[in-house]
């Protein structure tokens, strides 16, 4: 293992989504202000997109760190599901248990729980990683139990977070209805060779390392062969970082690079993902990803800190539905203690 003889404290290039080495490019920063922007503002949806490797799971992960006592998250990564599977795993991110077997059971269930927990002035935040995979049916029926909501605000928002076929599929005409809903919609584009340079080095500093492992003429080498995507960087990385303290290198260079891609039998990134620059790269910043709407957006999250707190009527509005709630609950137990006083007295 290279850990001891690079001095390093930890490996820097595990491909799991561990948020102590998120290395937080222009375009992650942004995704991640997005993000903490719908969770804040609980108005609408919120869509990210990002190649397979692009970091989109250590940007949740990052998010929720930060996330007080007062928001609860629902994550769900399971996408092959049908409607009533999805709804019972939403149940159990809620934490309940026992849940019935129906829409319409399981609807009502939803609702009763966003309503107390609105009551309680929690938010609460669905996120759905590999949202690609969700059917159509599934995205409309998601969009219609984000429904519930007060004058205000919703009481439950969605952050959809996928791969670019997503953007294919928001893309339909009959999804129309859920597209207007989205408020904020951002791609997660590759590293540019600069930014790739810094997490490289981001990475080894967090595993412990004081020195300049990786030479300048290694770095074009290495994005050549990564077209700066994350998860492969770190596989390539781990690779180089082997066949240098097996060939007893202090410092990493291009010849040592160009080993661990010969150990790999990779080709240049290019040749392996032809279609990828057509397909995500010119979606890269999409809608609100220039200076000025970025700027209007930090604005936004300050008018909202300002007047986050929730209107008198507001609460009335949620009374109002519990009392209802109650209600109901009454005059069933009034009708069940008449049935077993008859049934009584019928002895």
């Amino acid at each position: 293992m290279y850990l001891d003889y690079f001095k390093l404290s930890e490996s820097p290039f595990l491909l799991t989504p561990d948020p102590r080495f998120l290395y937080l490019s222009k375009s992650h920063s942004r995704a991640i202000t997005f993000m903490e922007y719908a969770v804040m503002n609980c108005d609408g949806f919120a869509v990210i997109t990002g190649e397979v490797g692009s970091g989109k799971t250590t940007l949740i992960s990052k998010l929720l760190i930060g996330l007080d006592d007062d928001t609860i998250i629902a994550r769900i990564y399971h996408t092959h599901v049908d409607i009533i599977e999805f709804m019972q795993s939403l149940l159990e991110e809620f934490g309940i248990k026992e849940y019935g077997d129906t829409k319409v059971s399981l609807i009502s269930q939803i609702n009763n729980y966003l309503i107390d927990s609105y009551a309680e002035n929690k938010k609460i935040i669905l996120i759905v990683d590999e949202a690609q995979n969700l059917s159509d049916n599934l995205l409309e029926e998601i969009r219609l139990l984000t429904d519930l909501e007060t004058n205000n605000e919703k009481l439950m928002n969605l952050i959809l977070v996928g791969q670019p076929e997503l953007n294919d599929t928001l893309a339909q005409p009959h999804l129309e209805q859920l597209v207007q809903r989205i408020r904020f919609r951002f791609h997660i584009g590759p590293l540019s060779e600069t930014e790739m340079g810094k997490y490289i080095h981001h990475r080894l500093k967090v595993a412990g390392s004081h020195n300049e492992i990786f030479t300048r003429n290694s770095m074009p080498v290495i994005y050549q062969y990564t077209g700066g995507i994350p998860r492969l960087i770190n596989a390539l990385c781990d690779v180089v970082l082997i066949c240098g303290s097996g060939g007893g290198k202090k410092s990493i260079d291009s010849a040592v690079v160009r080993l661990a891609i010969g150990e790999l039998e990779w080709k240049p990134f290019d040749e392996r993902y032809k279609d990828y620059d057509k397909k995500i790269r010119p979606r890269q910043g999409n809608l609100e990803s220039n200076t000025s709407d970025f700027n209007e957006l930090g604005a936004r999250i300050n008018k909202f800190i300002i007047a986050q707190s929730r209107s008198t009527d507001e609460i009335k509005d949620i009374m109002m539905r519990m009392e209802v709630r109650l209600d109901a609950y009454e005059d069933k137990l009034v009708a069940l203690t008449k049935e077993i006083k008859a049934l009584k007295e019928g002895k």
